[in-house]
């Protein structure tokens, strides 16, 4: 009994596994390195109902200042003491044209810690300098209309 021969011929399915594979692998990838992006210090910046926008304070040569809770202070992702804060902004901003410092606080940080690190930094002969905050995000109160903060 003879049996029909199947013609061997191009297949025309996609096998699309070897691309969901490489594509968990970016993924697990991107998940590791995207915290390790972020420049200076995390701190939890006080929330404002309007707050300016400030892009250039993302430029990768922006001098950021970061003031935390427990009154360290960060030049980028350096501790500095309050006392070199002048001659330290003095050095990065005496190269660029554009003479902006950026000073971002956390929420529960002492008020003088901040006032030192801005009079300081005014020292410096900086041309302008940015608070950074964060907005607040409003939501709707339900059956009301109105809008609460969190």
């Amino acid at each position: 009994m003879a049996l029909p021969r199947m013609k061997a011929g191009p297949v025309s399915d996609i096998n699309v596994t070897p691309m969901a594979d490489v594509m968990l692998v970016l993924l697990i990838i991107f998940m590791v390195v995207t915290p390790m992006l972020q420049k200076g210090v995390s701190v939890d910046m006080a929330r404002v109902e309007n707050p300016r926008q400030m892009p250039d304070a993302d430029k990768e040569d922006a001098v950021v200042l970061a003031v935390t809770r427990d009154g360290k202070i960060y030049l980028g992702a350096d501790t500095i003491r309050l006392a070199d804060v002048t001659t330290k902004v003095k050095d990065r901003i005496s190269s660029k044209l554009d003479k902006t410092v950026y000073v971002k606080s956390d929420a529960r940080a002492k008020y003088g810690d901040v006032v030192a690190v801005v009079d300081n930094v005014r020292a410096a002969g900086v041309d302008s300098l940015g608070l950074l905050t964060e907005k607040v995000e409003r939501r709707p109160i339900p059956g009301m209309g109105g809008t609460a903060t969190p």
